[in-house]
């Protein structure tokens, strides 16, 4: 548990993560996400409770030096002096340490090669991500921990870093991270817990997860006379193949099960009810879904 005066950050938490998984904590902003893995890091000390992290306790004398080179940490946001260079910046963290990559090793495991002479404020805001996951590589770790890595960065940049924490898997590597991205999660992630308000509300794989729904698709759709009729809601719950209704600002939303037959029966529904559509989309259902199904709100909400 960790509080800050009144705040409750996190509300006690019980996580075990693998050796070789990638373990995801997922939620929207205040969660408690950030607060969590800074208590595994050892940079904030927790009001009660355990911390074991590679057999090591953090309680246990601060194994510090010991435990700190087996571990590489990227924080939410990292401020490196802009006017070196991104060779001297990785120089300087490698010297930190016992056994560490090379600067040419690490600059080829984030594609920064090109990037070697570049002073750090010429760099684009991806460059700049790829080499704050460098400096948590240079020491060879066991375990990385990840916050947010991918926050605010576009597509192609956010692909790139997808692929640096693949490799990393590959060679046998633990990863830790903390995203709002539920498709992030989705692509990258064994197992994942999902926070809000500093408690895990779902654990499991993203399939378990997405399963626990009971169904494979979900409807969206709003009416152009505006909020739905309650009679039509409850006609939608009875609708063979529904097994969620929820209904909000923005219209309606239906997860079911089988959508080929669900699409064509809303349809004739509404039509027989004389309303037309503003709007309908249908995707696959996703961690977005779960955490709307379990909080009865978006994460874009909160």
């Amino acid at each position: 548990m960790k509080r800050f005066g009144d705040v409750v950050a996190v509300a006690g938490l019980d996580l075990t993560v693998s050796a070789g998984e990638c373990f995801g904590l997922l939620g929207p902003n205040g969660a408690g996400k950030t607060t969590t893995i800074e208590i595994l890091e050892g940079l904030t000390p927790p009001d009660s409770g355990d911390v074991e992290i590679l057999g090591m306790r953090w309680q246990d004398g601060a194994p510090g030096r010991a435990l700190r080179e087996r571990l590489g940490i990227q924080l939410q946001e990292t401020q490196l002096a802009d006017k070196l260079t991104v060779s001297e910046v990785l120089g300087l963290f490698r010297s930190f340490y016992r056994q560490s990559h090379t600067v040419e090793e690490v600059l080829a495991l984030v594609e920064l090669e090109e990037k070697r002479k570049a002073r750090v404020v010429t760099l684009s805001g991806g460059q700049k991500q790829r080499l704050a996951v460098a400096c948590a590589l240079v020491s060879k770790p066991e375990l990385l921990f990840l916050d947010e890595p991918t926050t605010g960065l576009d597509p192609q940049s956010r692909r790139q870093l997808w692929e640096i924490i693949r490799r990393f898997r590959a060679d046998g590597g633990t990863v830790l991270l903390t995203t709002h991205y539920m498709e992030e999660a989705e692509r990258l992630c064994d197992r994942v817990a999902i926070m809000d308000h500093g408690k895990i509300i779902a654990q499991g794989t993203p399939k378990e997860l997405i399963a626990s729904l009971g169904a494979d698709h979900v409807v969206d759709f709003a009416l152009t006379e505006g909020r739905i009729a309650k009679d039509l809601v409850e006609i939608l719950r009875q609708m063979g193949g529904v097994s969620a209704v929820r209904t909000g600002p923005d219209g309606v939303s239906l997860t079911v099960v089988e959508l080929h037959r669900a699409l064509p029966a809303l349809l004739a529904l509404l039509k027989e009810r004389g309303v037309e559509l503003s709007l309908l989309t249908t995707h696959h259902a996703s961690l977005d879904d779960v955490f709307v199904a379990l909080t009865g709100r978006q994460l874009r909400d909160t």
